[in-house]
């Protein structure tokens, strides 16, 4: 995702006149009132605006959410269709309405029009779960492009934000349709097949499907020369993820790995007690903190 550039760096106020014509549509809650970017790494979206709340997902620093509602010291937002509360101290809000992010849409039958306005034309209808390109925002709308080059405007209560540009690559979306057929193998340490597998045993023995050869440990696969890494924000379905939890790493660079599969979520082998092949959050607790990168091959 590309983020934010040269905005102001101190929050503003929306314009009165945008938020009184909002109040009065249908879905107000869920319509947006402005963008913003994060600036802290790792920000907490809390469950309510305080510091005592529930965290209902992490961050990433520079990616852009949905500002829903502005309160004291807080904003409500949405991302990738998780709605919560971020310090005011952590985001900026995007002040000309001119930007560039990712969002995917949220509903079917949605309909991409030539103004921002349900009296406008219909350039093209988009069904659930399309990606787009978004360039901006007004009065509620987003400003998108589709995969074809179609432009126009969609209301952004359907479309969520994200920092996937699409559904992935092809072989991205082949590696996790393969990845997802083993979900509840069970995990047995230094297994690479079906019958059990390890953490990095099994982001093998996928991978092997394709034609790829990858060292038998985390780190291995981590260090090897195969592939590219790829920073968090650009992160896609078919990527390998990795982490280092110091406390099973022996020293290593890794400790972990798996495949991520987009929406905030990886596939992966874990030696927990209800381990074997399972989907986990990117964001849960262990994972945000021992993240190390992730890497994309082909």
């Amino acid at each position: 995702m590309r983020r934010f550039a040269g905005k102001a760096t101190k929050v503003l106020i929306v314009s009165a006149v945008m938020t009184a014509c909002l109040a009065v549509s249908a879905l107000a809650a869920d319509i947006g009132i402005g963008v913003g970017a994060t600036t802290g790494s790792s920000l907490r979206l809390r469950s309510e605006p305080n510091t005592s709340s529930a965290t209902v997902t992490y961050l990433d620093k520079g990616v852009a959410v949905s500002i829903l509602e502005k309160l004291d010291g807080w904003y409500k937002v949405s991302f990738e269709g998780s709605t919560g509360y971020v310090s005011a101290d952590y985001l900026v809000e995007d002040q000309d309405g001119v930007f560039t992010s990712y969002g995917r849409v949220n509903s079917d039958g949605v309909n991409v029009r030539a103004a921002a306005s349900t009296d406008s034309g219909v350039a093209a209808t988009l069904s659930k779960d399309t990606y787009l390109t978004v360039n901006g925002f007004t009065d509620g709308w987003y400003s998108v492009t589709c995969k074809y080059g179609t432009t126009g405007y969609v209301r952004s209560d359907f479309v969520d934000l994200t920092t996937d540009s699409s559904s992935g690559s092809e072989m991205g979306k082949n590696v996790v349709a393969t990845a997802k057929q083993y979900l509840g193998t069970r995990y047995v340490y230094g297994g690479a097949s079906p019958s059990g597998f390890d953490c990095s045993g099994f982001t093998m023995y996928v991978y092997q499907q394709y034609g790829y050869s990858l060292p038998h440990t985390a780190t291995g696969q981590w260090q090897s020369s195969s592939g590219t890494k790829v920073s968090r924000s650009e992160i896609q379905p078919g990527d390998l993820v990795f982490f280092c939890d110091p406390s099973r790493s022996n020293g290593k660079a890794c400790s972990h790995a798996g495949i991520y599969i987009g929406d905030g979520q990886f596939i992966h082998s874990s030696s927990s007690r209800s381990g074997g092949v399972i989907i986990s959050s990117l964001y849960d607790d262990y994972y945000n903190t021992y993240y190390v990168g992730a890497k994309r091959l082909g």
